[in-house]
């Protein structure tokens, strides 16, 4: 075995004949390998696996040998042909293009920037304090169990970030009013995945604070995003609910651009989908961020880029973003 394995490893030649001689004289039918494999039988019982295993050591070692000197040789024919004509084209190179996801995002950021917010990042793993507590979440709250949120420690808690409202609380801190910012980011929740959920998406949210701010103030600001987002054709709608962070709180809702609010799977056939919450921030949060919330008052907002995608590209499955399949991602090479 130590003679063919020094025989393999000297091996050199910049001929392709020469080349497939030392693959035949290996591989080949008749083959140093093909009679070694045949000779297993005559090899006592307790050694047959290690032989076994070093016969298949020395063929990866001929494959791996033969195919590195056959690109070399086919690597020096390319180089002479284009040194003797200057006119063949170059190797094309195939561009690439932005994901659909961060298309989108781009789209939205752009949206609220020109009417004065900015733009803020934060850590995707987060404290309790950052992403819980300070944001009015109660003890109990189903969000701090074990099956909703990713955690990676406990005592303290330190988790994957479930929305992107810790950078809020950290925005608040470390500033004062006015404050006009919007947040995205990936966020993590234990989620079952299906065509409308993933265990892992992108989010933006938004936050708006300063004296005298009103819910027709946020109403107003979601209309204009609404319909340059979508176009003037879009209607929205806001739906009483709830939230630790914002009291009074809405779902916001946009009239449907898939199915043309005939009703359709994305839609759950009501002609109406859910892309974003909302409300005015609770006194409870300002208080913990140390804004005094009887001169300040603000709302903010969130919202899934998956779900602003699926609407703009009538895409009824957010598993495809998360695929990687170039069939998909070729559609977006234009945009």
């Amino acid at each position: 075995m130590k003679q063919l394995y020094e025989e393999i490893e000297g091996f050199h030649t910049e001929n392709l004949e020469e080349l497939d001689k030392f693959r035949l004289k290996f591989l080949g039918k008749k083959g140093i390998l093909t009679a070694l494999f045949d000779d297993i039988k005559n090899i006592p019982p307790e050694q047959r696996k290690d032989f076994g295993a070093d016969i298949n050591i020395l063929k990866t070692k001929v494959t791996e040998k033969f195919n590195l000197l056959k690109e070399a040789i086919e690597e020096r024919k390319q180089d002479v042909v284009l040194k003797q004509d200057l006119t063949c084209p170059a190797n094309s190179l195939e561009l690439g293009s932005r994901h659909p996801i961060s298309v989108v995002k781009r789209k939205i950021c752009d949206v609220f920037e020109k009417i004065g917010f900015t733009i803020v990042e934060g850590p995707e793993i987060e404290d309790d304090w950052h992403n819980f507590e300070a944001l009015n979440f109660q003890p109990e709250h189903p969000a701090r169990d074990m099956q909703d949120t990713f955690f990676i420690n406990t005592n303290p808690d330190i988790a994957l970030r479930t929305h992107t409202s810790s950078i809020q609380v950290r925005i608040m801190e470390n500033n004062r009013p006015p404050i006009r910012v919007i947040c995205p980011g990936r966020v993590f929740r234990n989620e079952v995945v299906t065509a409308r959920s993933h265990c892992i998406f992108h989010q933006i949210e938004g936050l708006y604070i300063d004296k005298n701010v009103s819910f027709a103030d946020m109403k107003q600001t979601l209309l204009h995003f609404a319909k340059e987002m979508f176009g003037n054709h879009i209607n929205i709608r806001l739906r009483p609910s709830f939230f630790p962070f914002t009291e009074p709180s809405a779902e916001m809702d946009i009239s449907c651009d898939i199915c043309g609010g005939k009703g359709c799977n994305l839609c759950k056939y009501s002609g109406w989908v859910e892309i974003l919450g909302c409300g005015m921030i609770d006194p409870n949060v300002l208080k913990n961020t140390n804004i005094d919330p009887e001169q300040y008052s603000g709302f903010a907002f969130g919202m899934g880029i998956e779900r602003i995608t699926q609407q703009l590209y009538k895409t009824k499955d957010i598993r495809l973003f998360f695929e990687n399949d170039v069939r998909f991602l070729k559609q977006f090479e234009a945009v």
